[in-house]
């Protein structure tokens, strides 16, 4: 028997799962996906909206996994001059 996850190298939010509102350097900022996911911890990754635009670079401290539910804490590490197409 496994365990299902999904391995990510960005993070994408939709605003219900708590897309930042204001971006700001250091900001840290607490959300939850669902299924279990695998992500880069303590590296650049980028921020993309629904609509796969990277707007920032966020460095992912914390990452627990509990009831089919991942629970990410990130910090804004770097805002890009202007958004780009991630997908």
């Amino acid at each position: 028997m496994g365990m299902p996850c999904e391995i990510n190298s960005l993070l994408k939010l939709k605003p219900a799962q708590g897309y930042p509102a204001v971006l700001k350097v250091g900001a840290r900022h607490q959300v939850q996906k669902g299924g279990y996911r695998i992500f880069p911890l303590d590296v650049p990754l980028c921020l993309v909206d629904e609509n796969w635009l990277a707007h920032a670079d966020i460095v992912i401290e914390k990452l627990t996994w509990e009831r089919q539910i991942t629970s990410i804490g990130f910090r804004i590490d770097r805002i890009y001059a202007a958004p780009f197409a991630a997908q």
